[in-house]
């Protein structure tokens, strides 16, 4: 008998400590996120955010992923834009996504990723995100689930640190 799915609900605040638990391991694991943060917890419960989501099994916090509005450094929603010839705000960016290692293969960063989808469709906003080029496992999640690669560039990060990015949009278009 194949394991349940695991359950995705909305991120409480009550969250962020088994949020932070799975990114530290997460880190541990991939190097993501590639800078570590002074504060994790602000880092994935930003202000700006739309919504954000935790998934869960055997009532532990296994994963994460949150929707914000297109902001300063954010490489795919001007790529996406400038191809439809629209303004960034048409984009909503699905980001801080990990699944812990011990979870993994269980379904959980593709619903992740669906609840995130529908929520910005809902607002009537177009999903895209950027990964680092070297998490080749998360750019292979976006491409089996059918995200269009839109570009790859490079972005400094500060003094002595430039990654290549590659930014990503959802299939389909918004309904905007």
């Amino acid at each position: 008998m194949r394991d349940p799915l695991p359950a995705v609900r909305r991120r409480t605040a009550g969250d962020l400590g088994g949020c932070v638990r799975a990114l530290a391991a997460v880190h541990a694991h991939d190097g993501y996120p590639v800078n570590w943060p002074d504060r994790p917890g602000d880092w994935l419960a930003q202000p700006s955010q739309h919504a954000a989501w935790v998934a869960e099994r055997d009532g532990r916090i296994v994963g994460h992923v949150a929707l914000s509005p297109a902001e300063t450094g954010d490489a795919a929603p001007g790529v996406w834009s400038r191809r439809r010839g629209l303004g960034t705000d048409a984009t909503a960016v699905v980001g801080r996504l990990f699944v812990a290692p011990e979870a993994r293969g269980h379904g959980s960063g593709a619903l992740l990723i669906a609840q995130a989808v529908g929520e910005a469709r809902e607002r009537g906003l177009h999903p895209v995100l950027d990964v680092v080029a070297s998490d080749t496992a998360a750019a292979a999640l976006y491409e089996r689930l059918g995200w269009e690669l839109l570009a790859t560039t490079e972005q400094r990060w500060g003094p002595g640190q430039t990654v290549i990015l590659r930014s990503y949009a959802a299939p389909g278009t918004a309904a905007r």
